[in-house]
């Protein structure tokens, strides 16, 4: 390890206006962020997008020393520096425009397994619960990497659900590696490294568990997977912000549906409605998604097709879709006479029940 291209990357990223972006933008123009920070400022001005505050809070000799202790804080906690200009990342990480610059990390991060990013609310359900359980148990002896935030909650039961199953876990956290929020899964965090997995995070040890770090870790845990699982999550939640990451890095999303009128299923019905996810009929979709093509044999669908009696509204939707094979939401409005708002649930109801399939674009398909 180059301790001196470290300290100079730490010295860098502290300094005031350089996030990860800018981070990169420095790096490719000087070749490495000790060149960097011995760049003047008349020179760093010509980087183009490097204006004058940037320039001035390079080459800081408080930030050097800031960086030297942060060294040492890393050396004595078992804490490995991971840069992204170095090629360090996790591969599916570094692939995102906005990677963090440094990741530190606390733990074994094996590379060689298919990490699967699991995330909801805080205040999981019994429905939930029971999903993630079911979910885990299934995954069992697969060759994957359990990924999530390590809040309360759904985080919370992906990690300890994994550990059970022998499931290597890592949790991605909001603030540095010298405390632990939330502290009831401080015991679980050093489960988790026990176990083979990690703790993950960009914040130094400076930084506290702020609102706004909860929103940038989210786009970690997105940035870590090649499939993202949200298990329940009311209409504002932060697992909305995990999609919209996950979405923007063509990553797949899967939603668990519930009824309309629960609190914590109503995220997850809007994200599947807009097309943002695909809806978890079957616990099987995922597996072939991470190209796991077996179940254990006591796993079966999460919605058994059963012959579905509806009432003529639902039937003549139905019907619709049939008649025609694939749909637009728009075109089977037109066909109805029923305006595409009054569609949408209906049609949710339908793909629940397993009888109809939703494709991108808002296409509908008849099973």
């Amino acid at each position: 390890m180059n301790d001196e291209e470290y300290l100079y990357a730490i010295a860098l990223r502290a300094s005031p206006f350089v996030g990860d972006v800018n981070f990169m933008k420095l790096i490719g123009a000087a070749g490495s962020a000790k060149d960097t920070w011995k760049l003047s400022q008349k020179l760093l001005q010509k980087i183009p997008g490097i204006g004058d505050k940037i320039s001035r809070s390079i080459g800081d000799e408080s930030l050097l020393k800031f960086a030297e202790k942060e060294l040492e804080f890393c050396r004595k906690n078992n804490i490995q520096i991971k840069l992204r200009h170095q090629n360090e990342l996790p591969k599916l990480l570094s692939e995102c425009n906005d990677a963090p610059a440094i990741l530190y990390q606390k733990g074994f991060y094996d590379e060689s397994l298919i990490p699967v990013s699991i995330v909801g609310t805080r205040n999981i359900t019994a429905y939930g619960r029971t999903f993630v359980e079911e979910l885990l148990a299934a995954f069992k002896g697969e060759n994957l990497l359990i990924v999530s935030g390590l809040a309360l909650g759904t985080d919370g039961c992906a990690h300890a659900e994994a550990i059970k199953n022998g499931i290597s876990t890592v949790g991605v956290l909001a603030h540095g590696l010298h405390t632990f929020y939330p502290s009831q899964h401080k015991k679980l965090a050093q489960e988790m490294i026990t176990n083979g997995g990690a703790l993950l995070t960009e914040f130094n040890s400076s930084e506290k568990p702020d609102r706004e770090h909860f929103l940038q870790r989210n786009r970690i845990i997105a940035g870590l997977s090649p499939v993202t699982i949200v298990v329940e999550t009311a209409f504002g939640g932060g697992s909305i912000s995990t999609v919209s990451f996950a979405n923007d890095y063509n990553r797949e999303v899967y939603a668990l549906p519930g009824k309309i009128t629960d609190k914590y299923s109503q995220g997850c019905n809007l994200i599947i409605s807009q097309n943002k996810a695909r809806i978890i009929n079957d616990i099987k979709d995922i597996m072939n998604e991470l190209g796991m093509r077996t179940l254990k044999p006591k796993t079966g669908n999460l919605f058994e097709n059963k012959t579905v009696k509806l009432n003529n509204e639902f039937q003549s939707i139905y019907d619709c879709i049939a008649k025609y094979g694939q749909i637009s939401l728009d075109d089977l409005s037109e066909n109805l006479s029923i305006a595409p708002y009054k569609l949408l649930p209906i049609l949710l109801d339908l793909e629940i029940s397993g009888l109809v399939k939703s494709l991108s674009g808002r296409q509908y398909l008849a099973k």
